[in-house]
């Protein structure tokens, strides 16, 4: 009696369950539903997502490309950094309820960031950055209970921070930077007690810094730069020593910073610098003196008259202060339009199609304006560490690069960049050179910073790295060219991917000499000899190794960021993302290291060796295994050293090891290639 009423209850409960709960299958089927609608928006051509199929009968088995599941076969990862990804975020991303992490930053996705997402309640980290995501924050974000981690950085976002921002109680890290965000800073980000890392900054924020959020007990790190804000600066903040960024906001002051200017006030209170907020409609009423309680009726209407002026002057200053916003705001619009328009006290100007490079590059998150003139190499601002021979030795006049190139005529174009078009030339001397034309806008807007990257370029010597000619700077131009040698054989790039007979197959002897070559190049670059600092490179990547008569590589662009303004910098940095060469690290420190050259050396070994521009697992994994024919150049035909290949594989790998401090130094990279690539 016992067995049967047991079975007869394991039987009800078994039926509850079918009844009420979807099956295994259900589940995976909505999924895989999910995904590919994930994937027909990031990636609408199809050329990135391929391994997303509907025919695949297990998304969690390693078959989806980015996609990590937990053990009850709930995606709970995706990641798809750096992939190219064209296409927008659907809000079918919502569906995927047990996400904890997605990464989608250093992609090309546009749109915007769709307000479903917040229905990811399980998600900790949310990387969005490095994209070109517009439209406003949505306010939904804020029910976010675990987020950590919101990055939002260099897209296009507008709009002001919603106040609800500031009920994600476990939020570490917010990063607002480089967008077109506006408004005051809300004082609920106050509320954020585990925040350790803020960043606002290149927007357009106003009003002041809120008391409370200086007061956020874990906050480590606050950037403000480059915004309009304005009033006291809490001395709270003053604990953050560099860890505290406000440059370039002309309305703060206060007391302890040793760049502000002590506040002077005027009717107002220094002790409640923080703004209204975007929620205010009206001021607050304590701002307004409240009437005594007079019961005379006689009173109160002698009082109408005053009180009508009262009100009327306090509208007449409303809006006064809005035109007074809106005209400040119209000329910081046009102050950051900087080169748009060039000085014209230089009558020989751009070509058509120079100005046309120029002012796609003009960048709008610049906020720093040339002084007057723009001119670096004025006698004024000589004294940089440059002699008169080094400037005698390296100066070019215009007059010379416009010979060069015929007048930067169509025909000498090489190529041009979001920040430079590259011309050849051919000086008087009969030699031929490569003339690379930056616009002054694309350039440090502190001409001391950029006198100092150009003494640097000028120190480094080695048959590895492409080298300086010389340099010109046209103030009536608003230009700057770097002259380098002519390098015949074109870039690294050109070499890969080669098939059914078209472009050069390099041989086996070849490719080991050009990897020791790039080797020699980068070991010169971080080390400190003679007059040279060492240098990390930050965008090694096969198109900047340029191949000479002889195959030798040399790399090209060495310093070249000590010139750029900050955004240039960081849209390389994203385009070197894209194609695999940036080190995973970047992407929590933002810094470039010895150990990140490192990376894309490893990335440009697998590259060299297979011959292909696209790194896949199963190269990585024959490299593990040495396996050759896994990650072996089939157009070799078998033509090169088996043992040699393996242990380069081998090399490629620690290079490319997720963790930095595995990686090794280029001086042990050396030896080991030392000891591996036979003599020749």
């Amino acid at each position: 009696m016992g067995n049967s009423s047991f079975s007869l209850v394991f039987t009800f409960f078994t039926i509850l369950q079918l009844l009420i709960l979807p099956t295994s299958a259900e589940t995976d089927s909505t999924t895989l539903s999910s995904l590919l609608t994930v994937k027909a928006s990031l990636d609408p051509q199809d050329l990135i997502l391929s391994s997303w199929s509907s025919n695949a009968t297990d998304f969690c088995n390693g078959s989806f490309q980015g996609i990590a599941c937990n053990e009850n076969g709930q995606v709970v990862n995706i990641s798809l950094q750096g992939k190219g990804l064209n296409g927008k975020i659907p809000p079918e991303i919502g569906l995927l309820k047990s996400l904890s992490g997605l990464y989608l930053h250093f992609n090309k996705l546009h749109g915007v960031v769709p307000k479903e997402i917040a229905n990811l309640t399980e998600l900790s980290d949310l990387y969005l950055n490095v994209n070109d995501i517009s439209g406003e924050i949505p306010p939904e974000l804020g029910n976010m209970s675990n987020l950590q981690v919101l990055q939002l950085c260099y897209n296009k976002l507008t709009g002001s921070i919603p106040t609800q921002l500031g009920s994600l109680g476990k939020l570490n890290v917010l990063a607002l930077q480089y967008n077109q965000l506006s408004g005051a800073i809300p004082a609920s980000l106050g509320d954020l007690v585990n925040l350790t890392r803020m960043d606002l900054s290149f927007n357009a924020f106003f009003g002041s810094i809120p008391v409370n959020l200086a007061n956020s007990p874990k906050l480590e790190f606050l950037d403000i730069r480059n915004n309009t804000l304005s009033g006291n600066v809490p001395l709270a903040l003053k604990r953050l020593n560099e860890g505290f960024q406000y440059a370039n906001n002309s309305g703060l002051c206060g007391v302890g910073f040793s760049t502000l200017n002590v506040c002077t006030y005027s009717g107002t209170n220094p002790n409640k610098p923080e703004p209204f907020g975007p929620g205010s409609s009206r001021l607050p009423s304590k701002s307004i003196p409240e009437s005594a309680n007079i019961q005379s009726n006689s009173l109160n209407q002698s009082r109408r008259p005053q009180t009508a002026i009262v009100v009327g002057g306090i509208g007449l200053f409303a809006v006064l202060a809005v035109t007074g916003v809106f005209i400040f705001s119209w000329y910081r619009r046009q102050k950051q339009k900087i080169g748009s328009t060039y000085d014209a006290s230089d009558s020989r100007l751009s070509t058509d199609q120079v100005k046309e490079v120029c002012r796609r590059s003009a960048s709008p998150l610049i906020s720093l304006e040339y002084s007057h003139g723009w001119d670096p190499l004025a006698r004024g601002q000589i004294g940089n560490g440059f002699s008169q021979e080094v400037l005698e030795s390296f100066m070019f006049n215009l007059d010379e690069v416009e010979s060069a190139t015929q007048y930067f005529s169509e025909t000498n174009l090489l190529g041009k960049s979001s920040f430079s078009a590259i011309y050849k030339g051919m000086l008087r001397d009969g030699s031929v050179v490569a003339i690379k034309c930056i616009s002054k806008s694309s350039c440090n807007s502190d001409e001391a910073e950029f006198l100092r990257g150009l003494k640097l370029l000028t120190s480094l010597k080695h048959e590895n790295l492409l080298k300086l000619r010389g340099f010109c700077c046209s103030k009536g131009r608003g230009e700057c060219f770097l002259i380098y040698d002519f390098v015949p054989n074109g870039n690294l790039l050109q070499y890969l991917d080669t098939k059914d007979g078209k472009g050069k197959v390099l041989e086996w002897p070849t490719r080991t000499s050009i990897i020791k070559g790039i080797a020699r190049g980068i070991e010169y670059l971080h080390g400190n000899k003679g007059n040279k600092p060492a240098l990390v490179h930050r965008n090694i990547s096969a198109e900047k190794v340029f191949i000479d008569q002889h195959y030798h590589p040399m790399l090209s662009d060495c310093g070249l960021y000590k010139l750029l303004a900050d955004d240039i910098i960081f849209s390389t940095l994203k385009g070197s993302a894209a194609m695999g060469y940036l080190a995973p690290e970047y992407t929590t420190t933002g810094r470039c290291t010895e150990k990140s050259d490192i990376y894309a050396f490893g990335m440009i070994i697998f590259q060299i060796l297979s011959g292909k521009s696209q790194i896949s697992q199963l190269n990585r994994q024959g490299a593990e295994l040495g396996r050759t024919e896994d990650f072996m150049d089939a157009n070799l035909k078998g033509n090169f050293r088996d043992s040699e290949a393996a242990k380069l594989g081998e090399i490629a790998l620690l290079c490319t090891h997720e963790a930095l401090n595995r990686r090794p130094t280029i001086e042990i990279v050396m030896q080991q290639l030392n000891d591996v690539i036979c003599s020749s």
